[in-house]
């Protein structure tokens, strides 16, 4: 501290400092903590004996949960939660019963890499950081029901989420009822015949095994063998988000591939009309909802049926079954359960030397091309590269339509997870398909006619052509021609005819695929399910959750030669035999199980926990129908219900919020919950970046070292550059929220966070600038408080007309924004007002105080408790009505009114502001100035902007 700081406490010890913030925060937090401040009332019980409260409307806010990460909080991480509390704050202030807490999703991949790498338990640096964390988040003064805050690590919450998992296990769904039933009623129609069994045998005849198989085809939650990113070098399965463009793990760079696993699937495919349905009521972002809808993906066209000799159908689904003459061969994606079926033993007489890539046999050109394919992401098969790759298989299969015979391929750039993972292709009309047929001298038909001029003999083109707008050509049979027709008809006409023949039928194809929820990890939530024998699965009852995490000696995966793509998982969870080998009664005696040793994935824990947030403490049922109807339930302009306000990343779009709505979804179609949305209004924050300073050889130099001199930046005395970029400990960038707070408060860093922008946006850091927010409460203090002695200042007098007409402007556009959480425009009506108030000198009435303490309370809920308190209440702030706005201050008396005559200012008039057009117009053109400037000319046009502009056009 300077000598210069030190004389001017001295002068005034009673000052807002850092100091003083310091004290005043802590007293506050410790007070709010003491007294439950923020603990939100439940319906039927809380809410029971207060009618007034009672009557409230509820407000459930929530952010999305954190991840408690080793390296605490950076800046950049309080933003939405600084801005939901703010608006929760606010909301209360205007009559609502707000809930609003925060949890934390404890499970995932970070703690067990620390794990792996130190040997200590994930649970015990978890619990080490999450406890970091909320002491990190208290000083910031957020207002949580800290009554309501868990992890999803705790026994008592996966309890119910693996309870969740039963019930998707446990349930099918119905298509003609379009909703989820229980398993039991599917299995009753099957006992009764009222459904038959897929083969046609009786469902008392099948042995368990079998049966087991139907319901699987059936449940909602299913295992089944599914092609996984596999990383050997890791031992373990990876999401999609966890794999590079280029095929490698983002975790150690190892090589990634394809490979077919037992796993874990929701199939969430049977939602998917919903999802996209039920987008149109709830209150998000264009663009997410955008994402979600080309995630889902749903197109419309037909299945078709490709005879291949010996092997049945290969079936297709296409959305330009208008171009199926064109058909000239198919390619299957290199998985295809059916490529082993139709590859004969030796190359068919004829075949072209292109197609066999060199090998001796189809099996033999087929395992050759499927490894290096493996080797390849989803990102990379699907790029456009100039240099198709394929190999074919042998086998040939029959166009419906031609009755020709047409080669069957594997290539990469065909993927299971689109369709049915085979195409035909028309090489004519698809580009990837044009490159493909150039590349392998495979025959083009032109079935749709050009409109550019290029003819019909696609051996002259370029490039392939696609068009909806021209009409068919070459496209007919003995019994039906789409010659002539437009795509639109031809499609119809084609469709009806490959369902009268039995060779195909229209039908909705949805790009979302089922959901992988297997993971080959430690750190998760334990499946509830075991397995028999006979390697049947068995939910485990409601009486053995939860089902915990046993201990073991080593949390890593088996690794393997980064290489080696045919070897299998084994996971940590494998390794303790007492564990996973078990005797249980089910229900018909003692009998030997063995565990499910995979894990849940991290989305599963966020994917219900607002409805914990609702009953937390309940242990007899996932969440009491009154709680969750109260705060969730449908309600006017909510007909899905859900979360009144949700804020967090738009990272998230088409993973934690589609797999989210899935199960509330199915909880709702169960009966559990009465909203079947978890989210109705989403609000995606912004972020805040920082410059990243990097030195000659690219590596980051710590940003609280670099200095600017003549516009240039320089680090040890060397020259960097600096670009705008992420906050984080790795780009030596990043500003904790304690070092902030500790220059100047907590409240200065709230206000510079929600003042730096609209909160939707990015925006840099700048931590010099900070000061000016301090500063703004420096001066809200003085107006309030003697820096000398400590006193309060305010006096007992009614405020003159220009302070009133000040300060309602202020509480209605304070007020205005704060609903619109429109934060940074509300701070700058508060500094206007405060700086009109300081300019105005003498002391502030009484009202003027408390309504100005009452303004900024939500944003800075320190000071504003403190001035509070010293203005004479003995009630928290928190609770205390916003101000109301007196509207004859906040219209002006009367406003300027600028008249021009050919564009040039000529008078200016004070009217009314709610002066109508044919009255100013009137005022103006009586102007003694504006006859003058018109000189006796005639008036072309006049041009009326009330109450603010006139324009005159003279004739």
């Amino acid at each position: 501290m300077s000598e210069t700081n030190t004389a001017a406490e001295v002068a005034a010890p009673h000052r807002y400092t850092a100091a003083m913030a310091a004290d005043i925060e802590a007293r506050w937090q410790d007070f709010w903590d003491a007294e439950g401040t923020y603990e939100a009332p439940n319906p039927a019980g809380d809410l029971a004996g207060d009618p007034e409260l009672a009557a409230r409307p509820k407000k459930f806010i929530m952010d999305m949960f954190p991840y408690p990460s080793g390296a605490g909080l950076h800046v950049g991480h309080p933003l939405g939660y600084i801005a939901t509390d703010v608006y929760a704050r606010h909301q209360r202030m205007t009559g609502h019963n707000v809930l609003h807490t925060l949890g934390f999703d404890a499970f995932g991949l970070p703690a067990e890499q620390y794990a792996v790498q130190t040997g200590t338990h994930p649970r015990v640096s978890t619990e080490a950081n999450m406890e970091n964390m909320k002491v990190q988040l208290r000083r910031l003064g957020l207002g949580h029901d800290k009554r309501r805050s868990f992890a999803t690590i705790d026994a008592d919450y996966y309890r119910w989420t693996q309870w969740i998992f039963l019930q998707i296990f446990n349930s099918w769904y119905d298509t003609e009822a379009d909703r989820a039933r229980p398993i039991a009623e599917l299995v009753a129609q099957f006992e009764s015949g009222e459904r038959p069994t897929p083969d046609g045998r009786e469902w008392g005849v099948l042995s368990a095994a079998e049966r087991a198989d139907v319901l699987g085809q059936y449940r909602l939650a299913y295992a089944s063998d599914a092609p996984v990113n596999w990383s050997p070098g890791l031992g373990t399965v990876l999401a999609n988000e966890e794999v590079t463009a280029d095929g490698r793990s983002e975790r150690g760079n190892f090589p990634v591939f394809k490979a077919k696993l037992r796993q874990w699937n929701m199939r969430i495919t049977a939602y998917a009309d919903r999802l996209l349905d039920d987008l149109d009521g709830l209150d998000w972002p264009e663009a997410i909802k955008l994402q979600q809808r080309n995630w889902i993906g749903r197109s419309e066209g037909a299945r078709v049926g490709f005879p291949v000799d010996g092997a049945g159908d290969i079936t297709v689904f296409t959305t330009r079954q208008d171009t199926l003459f064109g058909a000239t061969y198919m390619v299957l994606a290199p998985e295809h359960e059916l490529v082993e079926r139709i590859i004969p033993a030796a190359w068919p007489e004829g075949t072209h030397p292109v197609w066999t890539g060199g090998h001796a046999s189809p099996a033999e050109a087929v395992t050759a091309y499927r490894k290096q394919a493996a080797a390849k992401s989803d990102v990379e098969r699907q790029a456009e590269a100039k240099d198709k790759t394929g190999v074919f298989t042998g086998a040939y299969a029959t166009n419906p339509v031609s009755g020709e015979k047409v080669p069957v391929f594997i290539a990469d750039y065909v993927l299971m997870g689109y369709g049915t993972g085979a195409i035909m292709a028309v090489p004519a009309h698809d580009a990837r398909d044009f490159a493909f047929a150039r590349a392998f001298e495979l025959p083009m038909r032109c079935v749709v006619e050009p409109s550019d001029g290029r003819g019909t003999d696609p051996s002259t083109w370029e490039d392939a052509f696609s068009s909806y707008e021209a009409e068919l050509v070459n496209s007919a049979n003995d019994e039906i021609s789409l010659d002539g027709l437009g795509v639109v008809e031809a499609k119809a006409k084609i469709t009806e005819w490959l369902k009268a023949h039995g060779l195909g039928e229209g039908t909705v194809n949805f790009r979302l695929r089922d959901w992988l929820f297997s993971r080959q990890r430690y750190w998760g939530e334990p499946f509830p399910i075991v397995y028999d024998e006979e390697g049947i699965a068995h939910p485990l009852p409601e009486s053995m959750l939860p089902l915990e995490l046993p201990e073991v000696e080593d949390y890593s995966p088996r690794t393997f030669d980064p290489e080696d793509a045919d070897t299998q998982p084994e996971t940590p969870l494998s390794r303790n035999a007492d564990w996973v080998n078990v005797t249980l009664d089910l229900g018909d005696g003692p009998k030997k199980y063995r565990r499910e040793t995979n894990t849940m994935p991290n989305w599963a824990g966020s994917c219900w926990y607002e409805l914990r947030y609702l009953d937390p403490n309940n242990d007899r049922r996932l969440v009491d129908p009154a709680i969750e109807q109260y705060w969730m339930g449908p309600r006017e302009g909510q007909p899905t219900g859900g979360v009144d306000l949700y804020v967090g990343g738009a990272e998230h779009a088409v993973l934690h919020l589609l797999y989210a709505r899935f199960w509330s979804k199915v909880l709702h179609d169960l009966g559990h919950i009465s909203s079947a949305e978890p989210f109705h209004k989403l609000y995606n924050q912004g972020m805040i970046q920082a410059f990243v300073y990097r030195d000659s050889r690219g590596i980051a130099v710590p940003a609280a070292e670099v200095e600017e001199r003549d516009g240039a930046y320089y680090h040890g005395g060397e020259k960097v550059s600096r670009v705008l970029g992420k906050m984080g400990k790795s780009l030596k960038n990043a500003v904790t929220p304690d070092e902030i707070c500790g220059e100047y408060g907590a409240d200065t860093l709230r206000l510079y966070e929600m003042a730096m922008g609209p909160l939707d946006v990015s925006r840099p850091w700048d931590t010099r600038a900070v000061v000016g927010q301090f500063r703004l409460l420096q001066r809200l203090w003085r107006n309030v408080v003697d820096e000398e002695t400590g006193e309060v200042t305010v006096v007992d007098t009614e405020p003159d007309e220009d302070t009133l007409r000040a300060l309602h402007k202020a509480i209605d556009g304070v007020g205005q924004d704060m609903a619109g959480m429109r934060f940074n425009t509300a701070i700058a009506k508060v500094t206007e007002l405060n700086n009109h108030l300081t300019k105005a000198g003498g002391p502030l009435s009484r009202s003027v105080a408390e309504r100005l303490v009452l303004l900024i309370a939500p944003l800075a809920p320190h000071v504003a408790e403190e001035l509070w308190r010293r203005l004479g209440h003995t009630e928290s702030v928190v609770h205390q009505d916003f101000p109301v706005a007196d509207p004859a201050y906040v219209v002006d008396e009367t406003v300027t009114c600028v008249v021009q005559v050919k564009g040039k200012v000529k008078a200016r008039l004070e009217i009314s502001p709610s002066i109508t057009d044919e009255e100013l117009e009137a005022l103006a053109l009586a102007d003694e100035s504006v006859v003058a400037a018109l000189g006796g000319a005639g008036i072309r046009k006049v041009i009326v902007r009330a109450p603010k502009l006139v324009n005159i056009v003279p004739a």
